[in-house]
C-alpha cells in the first residue's frame, strides 16, 4: 500500500465513493513548509463529485514555520492513479517526507 495525504477535498467520502468506490481509513498527520491557497476548478466532473468550486492547494514555502495539517490514506497504485485523474491540471504529484516521518504522496501546486 502506498501512503497519499490529502488535506481538502479527499477527505470528503462522497469524494471518496466517487473516486476510489470506498472509504479510505486514514491518520492525521503535518506537512511543514507548505501553505494552503485556493484554486477554481472548472472540471465539470470534478465539481460533480466535490460539490465545491474553489479546492485547496498547497504551496511550498521552506518555512518551518509554515503547516499543513491532513490526513495519511493508504491506498493502491490503483487507487493512486485514480486520484490522478481527480486532481486538475493545476495539481502535480510528489513525494516527500511529513512531520511523523512518514513517506507519502502529496498533491501541490504546479
Amino acid at each position: 500500500m502506498l501512503n497519499l495525504f490529502s488535506y481538502g477535498t479527499l477527505q470528503k467520502k462522497e469524494v471518496q465513493m466517487e473516486t476510489f468506490g470506498r472509504i479510505l481509513i486514514g491518520q492525521k498527520d503535518i506537512l511543514v513548509g507548505y501553505t494552503i491557497e485556493m484554486v477554481e476548478i472548472t472540471d465539470k466532473e470534478v465539481l460533480k463529485k466535490s460539490g465545491q468550486k474553489f479546492h485547496p492547494i498547497i504551496v511550498f514555502t521552506n518555512n518551518s514555520q509554515d503547516k499543513v495539517e491532513g490526513v495519511f490514506f493508504e491506498v493502491t497504485e490503483e487507487e493512486l492513479e485514480k486520484a490522478d485523474k481527480y486532481e486538475v491540471d493545476d495539481y502535480k504529484r510528489i513525494e516527500t517526507i511529513f512531520q511523523s516521518g512518514q513517506k507519502g504522496f502529496i498533491y501541490i501546486k504546479k
